[in-house]
């Protein structure tokens, strides 16, 4: 195998960022576009994936856009871009996330407010994340008449519970979560369905512990399966077509700890109508929780608590500089940020080895350790956890809201 075959065949798929038209062709027949990213608090993670929805909704009739972020705060979100009620900025810090409370995330919400302004069929903003179900469990209160206390009081809990900072709660709220259910489906009203599956996602979590001798029982397996399901849901729709930003980890097809992504359930329910793009980065700088904190609190580990977005720092890291990492490839196949689809053509020897074969790429979330983090990388099976990869040579740290 040599690294010059593999280049050249890269090469020779590359299309630029700046002029992303030639990738509709790979799109074509997909009604469910996942699009990655390699770090949680990169700026240019937002714009590529800005660019390459405003491709998605303007050339292939692209519906919704999901995030992965809270399904009961998106809905403030939802109601802004499609109707212009409430303030931009108010609902993006509703989110609850510091990973989306940026000017970039901003950014995105307010170009989707102004295309849907003149928009025949206005996009839809949807978050799949159960976290964070306080505006559900506010929502229910409205609908539910007399019966509210009664149902949402052994639940109340789940909007202070945080997983990961607190103890995995006690089947009694499970429990409570399944009689809100079987009376919401009993009893209505219609307008309560959608917030008690969310409430019922979020006890399932918080029951669950992030460790387990069977990894499909634990946390992450769990959130990724409610992930997964949420999403379908939108495509339930007649004539949806979806794009979903979540983490490379989320969008592949793959496993985390041994149990199924979001993208393998995605990729087992809807074949090839779901394609994962993976975005890689060269170099440059992300923000993310250091992981000393956590060292000082170990109780503290969560996706982006909007209470500790402040002890966010950057990071910086260099090129890969290793011929095992993905990125050391895409950076020399192309000087331009580019994207490469994965999909079909002819692939000579070396190159399917390649992609059937593991490799390395930098994968970073909320958290990063100060003196690890140019070392850090995770196994990858490229050809079969993605169907494209979007690589951009320098990256810089997204901008929080003041």
């Amino acid at each position: 195998m040599t690294d010059d075959e593999i280049t050249r065949w890269l090469a020779g798929r590359a299309v630029p960022l700046d002029e992303p038209a030639p990738f509709r062709a790979a799109l074509d027949g997909v009604r469910l576009a996942g699009l990655g990213e390699a770090t949680h608090g990169s700026a240019e993670f937002f714009s590529l994936r800005r660019r390459l929805t405003e491709l998605l909704v303007r050339e292939l009739g692209f519906t919704t856009l999901a995030i992965e972020a809270s399904a009961a705060a998106a809905r403030a979100v939802d109601d802004h871009v499609r109707t212009g009620r409430g303030d931009a900025r108010q609902v993006v810090a509703g989110l609850g996330f510091w990973t989306l409370d940026t000017a970039e995330m901003l950014a995105v919400v307010e170009w989707l407010r102004e295309h849907n302004r003149t928009a025949e069929r206005p996009v839809r903003f949807a978050g799949v994340d159960p976290q964070h179900p306080g505006a559900a469990l506010r929502s229910l209160r409205e609908h539910l008449g007399g019966a509210a206390d009664e149902l949402l009081d052994p639940l109340d809990v789940l909007a202070r519970s945080r997983w990961g900072r607190d103890e995995p709660l006690g089947p009694e709220v499970e429990a409570a979560a399944r009689r809100l259910a079987e009376h919401v489906d009993g009893h209505g009203p219609e307008e309560a369905r959608e917030a008690a599956r969310v409430v019922g996602q979020a006890a399932d979590l918080s029951c669950r512990p992030f460790t387990h001798a069977d990894p499909e029982l634990t946390l992450g397996a769990a959130r990724d399966r409610h992930m997964a399901e949420n999403t379908s849901l939108l495509l339930a729709e007649p004539g949806a077509k979806v794009v979903l930003w979540a983490h490379n980890g989320h969008i592949g097809k793959g496993a985390i700890g041994g149990a199924a992504t979001m993208g393998r359930h995605l990729a087992d329910e809807h074949g090839a109508a779901y394609y994962a793009l993976g975005a890689l980065f060269g170099s440059g700088g992300f923000r993310a929780v250091p992981r000393s904190r956590l060292r000082r609190r170990p109780r503290f580990l969560r996706f982006g608590a909007q209470e500790d977005r402040l002890t966010t720092r950057t990071f910086r890291v260099p090129s890969a500089g290793t011929p095992l990492a993905v990125e050391t490839r895409l950076a020399a196949a192309c000087a331009a940020d580019h994207l490469v689809d994965l999909r079909g053509g002819e692939r000579p020897a070396a190159v399917a080895e390649w992609l059937a074969g593991t490799a390395r790429f930098r994968s970073f979330g909320a958290v990063a350790g100060r003196l690890t983090a140019s070392l850090a990388f995770k196994p990858v099976v490229p050809g079969e956890e993605f169907d494209g990869l979007a690589f951009v040579h320098t990256v810089t740290a997204s901008t929080p809201l003041p």
